[in-house]
């Protein structure tokens, strides 16, 4: 099972430059997040000083009872070992074929005899779909398969925290759309704690519990899936609809002038688009950070955009939800989380 993330205050600065500034949020124990935000805002920046690779210049970040920047080096080391790392490109080893690569942290960090090694690198390897790749080099194989061998590598030590940098970076949509669902499975399998940085809309939508987004060195919005995309904020509205209108710019922020001139000419950031389905499992079981979809928006009465929680067969989950989870055996409240949904495109 995953651990609580609790981030307080963190401010990060190289030199004269903020990268953001205090920010606050809780990443639930087991639950998959998202943070987005525009190109620069300092989303891997974030994942680095999470797993203690940079130190902030104030801030704290609870792991369990230990304060991350403020460890020692030995008992650094040591919580780092709850971590697992798929960084943008894979980070694999050109020289060493995908055995060696994934089995890389299992000689680092531990004292496993080659036949453990082997039985463990053999099951996170079926586990990501690449049994029979073992003897190929990194060059030998596209990009999806990195991204794939990368996971293992992360999945190795049996993390309780799994941080993913920019997953999509380098794939096509459809391949895209075959690791989001591989995260989402893992997630159920394995239970530990998501924290994914992403540009992908799509993948924000329907895979995770929690989204955030970092603008203006500041952390806009943090919580469940639906408190974001069903929110009338200008910048997240412009960012999900992927429009130029707004207050996000080529170099981050525009000035009052280009708004003004955008208001002029009649642009707007576009209603909100509705609010996708949740990816579900492939085994169609109900996720513990799941909970039946429009839970939040009906709780705070938040009226979602029209057409939410609706799949691309017509059927609304919000009305399907309780006849679902009885045919799948769970308990009606199964999940706290915010999403939930059979994925569209037919039930399992």
């Amino acid at each position: 099972m995953g651990v609580e993330i609790r981030v307080e205050g963190l401010t990060k600065s190289f030199g004269r430059q903020t990268i953001w500034q205090d920010v606050s949020l809780t990443l639930p124990a087991g639950e998959i997040s998202v943070l987005l935000g525009p190109s620069g805002t300092g989303k891997s920046v974030f994942l680095k000083s999470l797993v203690g690779l940079l130190k902030p210049d104030r801030g704290h970040i609870w792991i369990g009872d230990r304060d991350l920047p403020y460890l020692p080096e030995r008992d650094l080391y040591e919580t780092r070992k709850l971590f697992g790392v798929l960084f943008q490109d894979g980070a694999l080893f050109g020289s060493m074929n995908l055995y060696d690569n994934i089995a890389f942290p299992l000689r680092e960090h531990t004292k496993k005899g080659e036949s453990e090694v082997k039985r463990i690198v053999m099951e996170k390897m079926e586990l990501v779909g690449l049994l029979g790749a073992e003897h190929k080099l990194p060059g030998e194989i596209s990009g999806g398969m990195k991204k794939r061998a990368g996971l293992a590598r992360a999945l190795v030590l049996d993390p309780e925290i799994l941080l993913v940098d920019e997953p999509d970076s380098g794939l096509d949509p459809v391949r895209t759309a075959y690791l989001n669902q591989l995260i989402v499975d893992l997630n159920a399998e394995i239970g530990a704690t998501f924290l994914i940085v992403t540009h992908d809309i799509n993948t924000a939508r329907t895979v995770p519990d929690n989204i955030g987004l970092l603008f203006l060195r500041e952390l806009v919005m943090f919580g469940p899936r639906e408190m974001l995309l069903s929110s009338e904020e200008p910048v997240v509205r412009q960012f999900l609809n992927a429009r130029r209108a707004g207050p996000i710019g080529m170099s981050e922020e525009k000035d009052m002038s280009e708004l003004e001139a955008e208001a002029k000419m009649g642009m707007e950031v576009g209603k909100l688009p509705p609010i996708a389905p949740q990816l579900m499992p492939s085994d169609g079981r109900v996720r513990p950070g799941q909970a039946p979809p429009g839970a939040w928006c009906a709780a705070h009465g938040v009226t979602p955009p029209p057409g939410s929680f609706v799949d691309d067969l017509g059927r609304n989950w919000v009305e399907e939800w309780p006849r679902y989870v009885a045919s799948m055996g769970h308990s009606s409240a199964a999940g706290h989380g915010q999403g939930g949904q059979q994925p569209a495109g037919g039930a399992r």
